[in-house]
């Protein structure tokens, strides 16, 4: 009998089910897109109970497809979008508020009063995290502050806080009937709570939080051979399956593309833009904007750790041309259109819609679009919009560089707009480094997988999966580097452009 891994991608506009065989090839998929919620500027919510039903449905649906049971399943891996905030209490299993998203400003506030004493590092060392709006500790701190109720019954051990993976996970092996409430240790080091050290909870960092430490997950390797807790039945699986693998999207994009070596390092094009950089077992302190996470961690063994530089926005500002400003109808199409001029008419476009991350750290940052002139047309912007997430990724691996000493001799993509190839192309020629994209772009669920798959030996080693690992294409540099000079000084002054806007 044929058996599989499944894999749910718990992305930030969508979810997905994806069943994968022993060859890491795709069997069959679902995916159902779920709303983004706008009730402030600056704000971004989810529904948890949106994207619990659309959970179920994308199981159902890509078993369905592929005509199996969950009897044919080994077992589940998850991968998340990380940082976004659920509190829910665990007698009802309703969440006390929509959740709140990793593109969220709203703890602006919270994160200045936490500054005051320490600065914006002044939990760095031990989280390997600046105080940022970013990160779940403040968003809890928030949901705890402002929505009635919650901190009563997080006293009371009532109120269960969770990221996206731990909230489903929850559900899928019991809810309210005992549902294990876990967080791997790729999430949980996305808290601004967690001692990257020793891997637990911070004791004083939750004290100057408010945060109780009772509403907290058990934190679990990444990839755990001591499963959390099985499927019911009654479930979307219909049987009992182990589920015992998850990974933030970035970690799981890194095991994806199989990055197990020091050096090794990957670039996901999503809704943000994420780059990773394997450093090996001791963590490394970024002094030049990085963050310094978890990459994976394998029960019984030491965690790996990754320098990583995050970006806000990047698919999300092919959608804001497409949705907010209409010239193009869908989200392709900005290739074709960016195709019709030959470079982007000196305007550059920076897209610090919730600030900038990495390796600015400005939460006070708006975006602009600059360089305009009578002669620019919609597809100089457009081909600005590709370029902006080209260079917001230049600027991440010079600070890589900057930390690491270490030069990248090759850079390997993935993520949904690695379709682009004009993007491909210019990212080479920017980064003057080969690009290379894999022949399965799935790699974010595809990480999951390998988690759940290696944890339930359904593949007996990492050295194994390198095996199913290829090539589909690579792009060379080809541009003169007095013209990328020129482009990387025009970006670096537009990017200044951009502070001090909120103050």
């Amino acid at each position: 009998m044929t058996r599989y891994i499944g894999a749910l991608d718990l992305g930030t506009t969508s979810n997905r089910f994806i069943l994968f065989d022993h060859q890491g090839q795709v069997v069959g998929t679902d995916q159902v897109e779920h709303e983004q919620i706008f009730p402030r500027p600056g704000w971004v919510e989810h529904d948890p109970m949106e994207i619990w039903q659309n959970t179920r449905r994308v199981i159902r649906g890509a078993m369905g497809k592929v005509g199996i049971s969950g009897k044919d399943i080994v077992a589940i891996g998850i991968t998340n979008q990380r940082e976004t905030t659920v509190v829910w209490d665990k007698k009802t299993g309703q969440p006390y508020s929509n959740a709140i998203v990793w593109q969220c400003t709203r703890t602006d506030d919270i994160c200045e009063a936490l500054e005051e004493e320490g600065g914006q590092d002044r939990f760095r060392r031990t989280t390997g995290l600046p105080l940022a709006t970013y990160f779940a500790g403040p968003k809890i701190k928030w949901i705890l502050d402002n929505v009635a109720g919650v901190k009563a019954a997080a006293d009371k051990g009532r109120a269960l806080f969770g990221t996206i993976e731990t909230w489903i996970i929850w559900q899928l092996t019991g809810g309210t009937a005992g549902g294990a409430h876990v967080s791997d240790v790729t999430n949980a080091s996305r808290t601004l709570l967690m001692d990257l050290e020793t891997l637990s909870w911070d004791e004083e960092i939750l004290k100057v939080m408010g945060i109780p430490r009772q509403m907290l997950p058990r934190i679990v390797p990444s990839i755990d051979k001591n499963t959390w807790g099985h499927t019911l039945n009654e479930g979307p699986l219909g049987a009992s399956v182990p589920v015992c693998g998850a990974l933030g999207d970035q970690q799981a994009a890194l095991v994806g593309q199989t990055c197990f070596g020091v050096g090794e390092a990957k670039n996901t094009y999503g809704t943000g833009c994420f780059m990773l950089l394997n450093t090996g077992t001791q963590p490394v302190q970024s002094a030049h904007g990085l963050l310094t996470t978890v990459g994976y961690q394998i029960s019984g063994e030491k965690p790996v750790y990754c320098l990583e530089g995050s970006i806000a926005i990047a698919g999300a500002l092919v959608q804001w041309l497409r949705d907010n400003l209409g010239l193009i109808r869908s989200a392709p199409e900005v290739e074709t259109l960016a195709r019709t001029v030959d470079d982007n008419g000196g305007a550059y476009i920076v897209p610090a819609f919730s600030g900038l991350f990495a390796p600015y750290w400005r939460s006070d940052a708006r975006g602009v679009i600059v360089g305009l002139t009578r002669y620019v047309n919609k597809g100089h912007i457009a081909r600005a919009v590709l370029e902006a997430n080209a260079y917001q990724t230049l600027d991440i691996m010079e600070a890589m560089k900057k930390d690491s000493g270490v030069d990248l001799n090759n850079l390997k993509v993935d993520g949904g707009m690695v379709a682009n190839e004009l993007l491909m192309q210019f990212q080479a020629d920017l980064l003057d480094v080969p690009v290379i994209r894999p022949a399965i772009t799935e790699t974010t669920a595809l990480g999951a997988a390998y988690a759940a798959g290696l944890a339930s030996g359904f593949w007996n080693s990492m050295a194994d999966l390198k095996q199913y690992w290829s090539e589909d294409k690579t792009w060379t540099p080809q541009m003169d580097d007095g013209v990328r000079q020129a482009g990387i000084r025009s970006w670096k002054k537009a990017v200044q452009r951009t502070f001090d806007w909120e103050r």
